[in-house]
C-alpha cells in the first residue's frame, strides 16, 4: 500500500509542478507553495545539467585539440625530416661541386669518395675520416684532398671502406714550403686532443731580414716526395717556437676544417712533373740535317 502511495506521489507531483509552472496570472496558494518548494530543486538540477553539459563540451573540445596537436606534431616531424634531407642534399651538392673543381685543376688520376664516418675524441675533435672506397679503388698511402687543401692519406683499407689519416696526426708527414720566404720543411701533425695544429720541423731559415718567417705566412705543399701536388694550401703559421741555427720550428693551423668535410678526392697516382721546356720556344731544326737554300 505504501509503494502505491509513493508511486502515486511521483506521478501526481510532477504534474502539479508542471501545471503550476504553466499557469498564468497570480498563482494559487497551492501553486505558490509548490513553486517555492521545487524552485531550489530545479535550480540544483539545472546547475548539475549545465555543469555536465559544460564538461562534455570541454571534453569534446579537448579531444579536438588533441587531434589537432597530433596532426601538428606529425606535420612538424615531417617538415623536420624534409629540412634535414634538403640540408644533406645541399651539403652533397656543395661537396660535389668542390670535387669537380678539384678534379679539373689536379693533373693526376683521381677518384671521388663520400665521407661516411668521422670518429671523435672526448674533446669533439675528428680523429680520422672513413670513406666509401675500398680495396678495389684505393691503397694505403694515397693522398686525400679537397678544394681547400690536403686532408691526409689513406691509412687502412678494408672491404668497401677505407680510413683517412689526417695531416694533424703525429704519423703524418708532408713536404711543405713557405712561398714568401722560400723556406722548406716537413709538416708533422702535433696530435693535440682539442685542435688540428701541425708543426714544421727542419724549416730552412733564410738569413735575410725579409726572409724571416712571420705569423700568418701561408704554407703550401712543395710537391716533393711524389705525393701531394705542389701549391696546395696547407694552412698558415700560427706560432713561432724558435730557431736552432739554420732551422726554425713553427706551428701551423690547417686550412681544411675536417669536421665539415663531406666528400674528398683520392689521388690514385702522383701528378706528372712539370715540363721544364713547356714555356720555351723551340727553334725549328733543319730537315734531314741540311738547311734549305
Amino acid at each position: 500500500m505504501l509503494d502505491w502511495a509513493a508511486a502515486g506521489m511521483l506521478i501526481v507531483l510532477p504534474a502539479l509542478v508542471l501545471r503550476a509552472s504553466l499557469s498564468r496570472g497570480t498563482p494559487s496558494a497551492i501553486d505558490e507553495a509548490l513553486l517555492r518548494i521545487t524552485a531550489p530543486l530545479q535550480a540544483g538540477v539545472s546547475w548539475v545539467v549545465e555543469g555536465l553539459g559544460g564538461m562534455w563540451s570541454r571534453y569534446v573540445a579537448l579531444v579536438d585539440v588533441e587531434s589537432e596537436n597530433r596532426e601538428l606534431r606529425e606535420d612538424n616531424d615531417r617538415l623536420r625530416k624534409e629540412l634535414a634531407s634538403m640540408t644533406r642534399r645541399a651539403f652533397d651538392v656543395e661537396a660535389l661541386e668542390d670535387l669537380a673543381v678539384v678534379k679539373k685543376r689536379t693533373p693526376a688520376d683521381t677518384v671521388g669518395a663520400r665521407v661516411i664516418g668521422a670518429p671523435l675524441s672526448p674533446q669533439f675533435r675528428v680523429l680520422r675520416l672513413r670513406i666509401d672506397r675500398g680495396d678495389r679503388d684505393v691503397q694505403p698511402g694515397m693522398p686525400v684532398i679537397v678544394g681547400q687543401g690536403p686532408v691526409g692519406r689513406i691509412d687502412k683499407v678494408y672491404g668497401d671502406y677505407a680510413d683517412v689519416m689526417l695531416i694533424s696526426d703525429p704519423s703524418s708527414k708532408i713536404e711543405v714550403v713557405i712561398p714568401r720566404t722560400g723556406g722548406r720543411g716537413l709538416l708533422i701533425g702535433v696530435g693535440k686532443p682539442d685542435s688540428y695544429t701541425c708543426k714544421i720541423e727542419w724549416l730552412e731559415r733564410n738569413l735575410k731580414p725579409e726572409g724571416k718567417v712571420a705569423i700568418g705566412d701561408e704554407v703550401v705543399t712543395s710537391g716533393l716526395g711524389a705525393s701531394f701536388p705542389p701549391g696546395l694550401v696547407v694552412g698558415k703559421v700560427s706560432k713561432i717556437n724558435g730557431d736552432d741555427g739554420m732551422f726554425q720550428s713553427v706551428e701551423v693551423d690547417p686550412t681544411v676544417d675536417v669536421s665539415r668535410v663531406r666528400a674528398v678526392m683520392v689521388l690514385l697516382a702522383p701528378p706528372p712533373p712539370p715540363d721544364p721546356d713547356a714555356k720555351q720556344k723551340k727553334r725549328s731544326e733543319p730537315a734531314f740535317g741540311g738547311r734549305p737554300l
